[in-house]
Parts: structure tokens; sequence; C-alpha cells
């Protein structure tokens, strides 16, 4: 390991971006006990104190995880990077794979990402089986947590090998304009799956079937046409399959969009407060936010790719990472890892963005359907998810892309 200028400024960036968390972390849960034991202005006629305190308990279950899920995080970051691990796996496939730079770097590549799915079993068990179990969220039995995971290592070995073997070798063979067409790869991937994913994807993990409430239907219709947008159905899926948590999403692209609704969703809700949730959906749609944040992903992504161009020419950068023998692959995988922590500050801007492009898909909702609808249906989301009604200022701006339900309702009102 050769520590240089470059190793002191992210072991600075990692000690700022934990201390940022754990301080936002702290300030949330202190927010929490501030209001425990009061329901929020606006909300005691629609909220319970016990489902306000319920939520309050389950908020800061979430922090506990999150204090230990960071600190293991940071550790397993500087043990794959300035504590050799990265460069320990990537001999240990040179020396297995001599033939074949591009099998080898996707080797090493897709062992990595494994490594990592097998660091975040337990927390993935833990959040699952005892915080949501406790807080009665949880439906998943222990078959389906395990089928999940082997389908997600067989998706990542049917998807990911070739899309790994293809970066690769644009980067061996395109010259120093690579990142450029690794974008273009990358961009052209990401349409597809989100083309995809509605018809091959989703169906693998839940079941989806057509809405059958006909006077919902007939809602969502008319809705629709005043709206003028068209897709490719409407279906139901089976979130209570693994969770209680209700919710709703648009997938797909062009004209294979589908809206799906959680039948955790539909049991909860009247169907005027579907309509608006809808409605409110409808309004990212209508004012182009699905686009922009694709367009934010791929300037993003674009700007990150031509860096990491310049920063793969660079032996401290290696170096500095704990890297003995620089390679593309070793390049990719850690600037893949080093990039949050680098990127950690910019998100408040993010979120900034995304929490007024919810208020203005409110405000759309609002004059298709009746707000009150809406309102009603924000009160029941936020109670039967148990989501807390008054975070942190700061703690919500780095984590939360919705404003809170007082902003919104406030707003709706």
């Amino acid at each position: 390991m050769e520590f240089n200028l470059f190793t002191f400024i992210f072991l600075l960036a990692i000690l700022a971006s934990v201390v940022a968390l754990l301080w936002l972390n702290f300030r949330q849960d202190r927010a929490i006990k501030a209001t425990f034991n009061e329901v929020p202005k606006g909300f005691t006629d629609s909220i319970s104190l016990e489902d306000h305190q319920k939520a309050g308990r389950y908020t800061q279950a979430k922090l506990v995880a999150s204090h230990f899920e960071v600190i293991v995080s940071t550790i397993v970051l500087l043990l794959w990077t300035i504590g050799g691990g990265i460069n320990q796996l990537d001999l240990f496939w040179r020396n297995i794979i001599t033939d074949s730079p591009l099998v080898q770097g996707s080797a090493f590549i897709l062992s990595i990402m494994l490594i990592a799915s097998l660091i975040d079993l337990p927390f993935s068990f833990y959040r699952n089986f005892i915080l949501e179990q406790k807080f009665g969220f949880n439906r998943m039995s222990l078959l389906t947590f395990i089928g999940d995971l082997f389908k997600e290592i067989l998706l990542t070995f049917i998807v990911g090998i070739p899309l790994i073997f293809g970066i690769l070798y644009l980067m061996g063979v395109m010259g120093s304009a690579w990142w450029f067409y690794v974008w273009l790869t990358l961009s052209i991937f990401s349409l597809t799956m989100m083309w995809v994913y509605p018809t091959f994807i989703a169906p693998i993990f839940n079941k989806f079937k057509p809405l059958e409430n006909d006077t919902l239907n007939n809602r969502i219709d008319s809705l629709l046409q005043r709206t003028g947008f068209k897709n490719d159905g409407i279906f139901v899926m089976d979130g209570s399959k693994r969770s209680s948590h209700g919710n709703a999403y648009f997938t797909g692209l062009g004209k294979n969009k589908r809206i799906v609704f959680f039948d955790t969703l539909l049991n909860g809700m009247e169907d005027r407060e579907v309509e608006a949730i809808l409605a409110h959906e409808l309004g990212h749609f209508h004012h182009k936010h699905i686009r922009q944040r694709m367009i934010s992903s791929f300037v993003f992504s674009l700007i990150s790719l031509a860096l990491l161009g310049y920063l793969i020419k660079q032996s401290w950068f290696f170096f500095g990472l704990g890297i003995s023998l620089p390679s593309n692959h070793t390049a990719l995988v850690i600037f893949s890892l080093i990039l949050p922590v680098f990127s950690f500050f910019i998100t408040p801007f993010s979120n900034l963005i995304s929490r007024k492009h919810e208020f203005q898909a409110d405000a759309f909702a609002a004059r298709h359907t009746d707000a009150n609808n809406l309102i009603s249906s924000l009160v029941k989301l936020y109670k039967e998810n148990s989501s807390s009604l008054s975070p942190d200022k700061y703690y919500s701006a780095f984590h939360d892309t919705h404003p809170s339900a007082t902003l919104r309702i406030e707003r709706l009102k």
C-alpha cells in the first residue's frame, strides 16, 4: 500500500461523510423524541397518538440499524481499498486466469458483486425478519427471501456478465475516448431495461393481474382521458407477498407503460383516494419529471465516466487506493466504490429538485381531482407505513426525496 495525497483526501472524505451521516441520524432521533408525546398540528383528527408513537419507534429502530450499517459499510470500504482487499482479489484472478484479460476482468468484477451481496445479506435479513417483523410490516417467508436471492443472482449472471464483458472490451479497444462509448452502451442498456422490465423482469418476482374493480377502472379511465395519458394497462401487484407497506408506481417506457398498484394500497384506500394518488403520478409525467431525471442521470454518468477516463491514466489513483497492478477492471471497481463518498454532499441538491417535483405533481393532482382526496390518501399512507410526520429538516434534506407530510398537506390546503 502506497499512501499519497489522494489517500488522505479519500480518508478525509470518508470521515466527513460518516460524521455527517451519524450527526444527521442524531438530529432525526432528537426530532422524533421532541414530538413523541404529541401528534403534530393538523393531524390530531386523523392520526392517533398511538399510531404517531408507533411511527416514532419505527423511525428510531431504523436509525439504530442505520448507525450500524454506516459503520460496517465504512469498514468494508476501507478493507476493500487501502486494506488491500481489491488488490488481493485481483491478484487471485490473475493467477487463476492468465490467457484472457477480458475473462479475468469479468470474473473479478462479478466476484466483487457477489461478495458485496453476501456482505449485505445479514442486513437484508435483519431489515425484513427482525425490524419489519417487529412493527408488523413483514409478510415475506424465508422461502420467498431465499427464492428472491437466487433469482437476483441468476439475473446478475444472465444480464451482468455480457454487460461487464462488453464494457471491458470497449475500454480496451476504443482508445482514450472509451468512456464515451461505454456511456453510450450503458445509456442504451438502461433504456432497454426500462422497456423490458414490466413484461419480462418484474413478473419473475411478483404476480400482476388486471385491475378488476369496475368502478375504480371507470374512474381511472376518465382520469386518463382528461389528462391525455396512454398506458399499456392497469395492474395490481401482490405486494402483500413481502410487506404490508402500500405503494403505487409507473413502470416502462414509451408505449410499454404500466400503472401498478400494490394490493395492500387498494385494500386500505377508497376509490376516490386511489384516483387522487394516480393523478399525482400522472403529474410527474405531465411535467416530464421522469424525462428530466433520466437526462440528469445520463449527464451525471457521462461526467463520471469522463472523470474516470482521466483517473485511469494516473498511477496515484491506483496506488493511493491499494492497487499494485493498474487495470481497467480495478479502475471500474474502485471508482464505483469511492464515487458515493465524494458525491454524498451533492445529494441535498438532487433531493431538493425531487421535492419540488413532488409539489408540482401534487398541484397537478389537485387540479384534476379533489385535493381533499389526495390529502386523506396521504394521511393514510403515512399512517399505514408509519412514516415520521415531523422529520428533522437537515436529515430530510439529505435523505428524503419527498417533502414531509406537514408541508405537502399545507400546500394542498
